[in-house]
């Protein structure tokens, strides 16, 4: 079992930044691929950024290319997304999960989720 937990969320004007974290406990989680995805009111769940267990592979979503930067160190345990220039379309829940996958930006694929963060974007 792989417990994760996203932390880093809140409120912040257009045009802010901010960094969300994923922070890892359990099995070893260099073993592991990280996605980032999010669920507005009234929408699924999408993929927002995936990055390989070692971090030499990282894949975004058309709408976020450019804006959001996924990372990980794993002596920390921990996998981040950095977000810049932050739009209210980007308001949402934002999750968390861990698989042991190449395929990134599938969801099935990913066999432990976080609890998710509110990111709230105002205009």
């Amino acid at each position: 079992q792989v417990q994760l937990v996203e932390s880093g969320g809140g409120l912040v004007q257009a045009g802010g930044s901010l960094r969300l974290s994923c922070a890892a406990s359990g099995r070893t989680f260099s073993n592991y691929a990280v996605g980032w995805f999010r669920q507005a009111p009234g929408k699924e769940r999408e993929f927002v950024a995936g990055i390989s267990k070692t971090g030499g592979a990282t894949y975004y979503a058309d709408p976020v290319k450019g804006r959001l930067a996924i990372s990980r160190e794993n002596a920390k345990n921990t996998a981040y997304l950095q977000m810049n220039s932050l739009k209210p379309e980007d308001t949402a829940v934002y999750y968390c999960a861990a698989g042991s996958t190449w395929s990134l930006a599938n969801q099935y694929a990913y066999d432990y989720w976080g609890q998710g963060t509110q990111v709230t974007v105002s205009s």
